[in-house]
């Protein structure tokens, strides 16, 4: 531009020069050689040849900053008409979206005000001759759109046409239909509290930056997994006890200077933000470019019989990679196994939690004729360093100004004003349950066993069944055999129940700690996980709408991953899953770590974990079981005494098998035979 500025003054001299020769009768002519005159320094048609270049230069860049100027303006006003939606339409959350950067009490607090505002969905059913509000799974995280995808769905919007354009509309109108919000209290079906992350975070005097495990640099795992390359395989993001495992062993092996890559099947859940605060890489594609890293990779870890399909596909392209593939199953039901049964016998080995399901999978193995290529591996799971380290128990965590005593006060601190805000005395025993709802977890047996001590009624047998959907169909299809074997537990479990007098209430110290009249409340959890069933959910909601005494001592909870407020709170933990029973049961040795008996079925792994009599209490599988569980609580409420022995013992068994140390000494022995052959 100063260039032109300049040609522009030479060209007005120049013209100004030739009007005053004319007017002085001198002529400037051009030399034969064709160079002007000594007084001139252009010719006039080369001056203007280059004043006509620099008129169309300017002009370019005018019309480049007209283009910049409007494209800014279309960007404001499609980002204005983007983000300017009604006041509360995602229930108050004007925020901006959260990032996998933002810091560890941002995303607590956004959390919370989930929880507060929105944490359930609502539809509208009609019982009897009147309405009733009934909670829904959430379809989304923490059951909300969240506002990214929200913002950037109104952005994408192009015209589409006949099914598509139909379906974006009946998508739009269900939406609609799910940001209708609930108050948090509700004498309808319960009271929906927490979660309690901020408020954990503000009394633990958790650092944001803090580190979630912390590797045994001298211990045998250490050593076979330093520089080496891990592909984990998870079959989706929920909150549950296979994704969350598999998170934290990606975390050890990160922290032990291992390469991990995770493949995620489903992006169902709510892990991600939380894969990506661990700086655990996860591969966007699960097809060939996960297949060709797992080929490279010196371990390749599946995580639940799920991913049948993939390590099928992964074998079927590179068949040397069958001898890199554990797979440790984490399920237990005749579905799973009929869905991996046709590559079980492909992989280096299998992993079970288990002896219950080692049993039931080798079972099943040999009536298939299925021949595994080695015995199957035996790795229970175990309590993180986290939990452990807030219930006092020593771990990596424990450093001088945090030690187990002092985090003790901070427990009770914690458990007091964690009730506090549930809204309860020292009175209330808080009986809770944590995982997904579904017919499968039991939680209406649970129901109806309360209501016998809230309404102070006797529980009759009832042989009426529930309605079910036909996904939940195998848990009351019981052949004649089982319901021998459930007659049995029952009569063992009476009897059981009557030895505890021999045991606790013969002693005068059961009663010398009771403080009063207590009463029962029942906590459960998890509100809006992926693995929710809707119409069970509504079963239960539709069961408490009938009986409004009992919905007065039922508390909701949403799913999250910070659980150690609720275990602090909490005075007794139910696991009353039905079926073959948990696997393991992740949520039950963590509850015992804190010191809290366990009622827990006859079933699957809960009877390797919990001794009757000892560290809990077992009662039968199904709604036989119903009596015998309402009496465990009963005789809970009533001997404080017998619940914090119980309690004593099972934190002392956690300690002694439970805790990290003890699953990875045998995930060495799994790696040795696995890698054996890959150095």
């Amino acid at each position: 531009m100063e260039d032109c500025n300049n040609k522009g003054e030479v060209h007005a001299n120049f013209t100004k020069q030739k009007n005053s020769s004319a007017r002085s009768g001198i002529s400037l002519k051009s030399t034969s050689s064709g160079r002007s005159s000594p007084h001139s320094t252009l010719t006039p048609r080369r001056e203007v040849k280059r004043v006509a270049q620099c008129y169309g230069s300017n002009r370019l860049l005018l019309w480049l900053l007209l283009i910049t100027l409007w494209a800014y303006l279309g960007f404001c006003v499609q980002s204005r008409w983007a983000h300017d939606d009604k006041e509360g339409e995602f229930s108050g959350l004007k925020s901006r979206p959260s990032d996998a950067t933002n810091s560890y009490v941002e995303q607590n607090q956004h959390h919370d005000l989930i929880a507060r505002n929105i944490s359930l969905s609502v539809n509208i059913e009609q019982v009897g001759n009147r309405t009733m509000d009934v909670v829904a799974l959430a379809k989304k995280e923490y059951g909300v759109l969240s506002p990214v995808k929200a913002s950037s769905r109104k952005r994408r919007r192009r015209p589409v046409q006949g099914k598509r354009r139909r379906k974006h509309k009946l998508e739009s109108s269900h939406l609609e239909e799910l940001e209708a919000e609930i108050p948090p209290r509700n004498s309808t079906y319960g009271f929906l509290v927490g979660p309690f992350g901020s408020l954990e975070d503000r009394i633990l005097q958790w650092s944001p930056q803090r580190p979630y495990e912390s590797c045994d640099t001298r211990g045998d795992f250490a050593h076979l997994v330093w520089s080496r390359k891990f592909v984990l395989i998870f079959h989706e993001l929920s909150m549950t006890g296979a994704p969350l495992s598999m998170m934290e062993l990606a975390t050890e092996l990160l922290s032990c200077e291992a390469s991990v890559y995770a493949v995620v099947l489903s992006r169902k859940g709510g892990l991600m933000q939380e894969l990506a605060r661990r700086h655990i890489k996860v591969l966007d594609d699960k097809a060939y470019l996960s297949f060709k890293t797992a080929a490279k990779a010196d371990l390749v870890i599946a995580g639940s019989a799920v991913c049948a399909s993939w390590i099928e596909q992964y074998i079927e392209r590179f068949p040397a990679g069958a001898s890199k593939v554990a797979w440790w199953i984490m399920e237990n039901r005749r579905e799973y196994f009929d869905r991996a049964k046709d590559v079980l016998h492909r992989v280096k080995t299998l992993i079970f939690l288990s002896e219950a399901q080692s049993k039931q999978w080798q079972k099943w193995c040999e009536e298939e004729s299925i021949k595994l290529r080695l015995q199957p591996a035996l790795v229970p799971l175990s309590v993180n360093d986290e939990l452990a380290f807030v219930a006092g128990i020593p771990s990596t965590l424990n450093a001088p100004s945090f030690s187990a005593g002092k985090m003790d006060e901070q427990r009770k601190l914690l458990r007091d004003s964690v009730r506090r805000e549930m809204g309860l005395s020292d009175n209330d025993m808080l009986a809770i349950t944590l995982s997904s709802i579904n017919r499968g977890k039991g939680q209406l047996f649970l129901l109806e066993s309360a209501r016998s001590i809230v309404e102070d009624k006797p529980l009759h047998h009832d042989t009426k069944k529930t309605a079910v959907s036909s996904d939940d169909g195998e848990y009351l299809s019981t052949t004649l055999s089982r319901r021998h074997h459930v007659r049995k537990l029952f009569k063992n479990s009476s009897v059981a129940f009557n030895n505890i007098s021999s045991t606790f209430i013969n002693s005068k110290e059961v009663f010398s700690h009771n403080n009063g009249t207590q009463s029962l409340k029942i906590l459960i959890g998890s509100v809006g996980s992926k693995s929710n069933k809707v119409d069970y959910v509504k079963g239960l909601l539709r069961f408490l709408s009938q009986h409004s005494n009992l919905s007065k001592s039922v508390l909701w909870t949403s799913a999250t991953t910070r659980v150690a407020s609720l275990y602090s709170a909490a005075d007794v933990y139910v696991t009353n899953s039905q079926g073959l029973g948990e696997t393991f049961g992740r949520v039950t040795i963590e509850a015992m770590a804190f010191g809290l008996p366990v009622l827990g079925t006859d079933a699957g792994g809960t009877q390797e974990i919990v001794e009757h009599n000892v560290t809990g209490l077992l009662h039968p599988i199904g709604r036989t079981g119903n009596r015998v569980l309402a009496q465990h609580l009963r005789f809970l409420l009533e001997n404080s005494f017998a619940r914090e022995k119980m309690g004593m013992e099972g934190r002392k068994k956690v300690q002694r098998m439970f805790l990290k140390q003890n699953m990875y000494e045998k995930f060495v022995d799994v790696l040795v035979m696995c890698m054996r052959r890959t150095k």
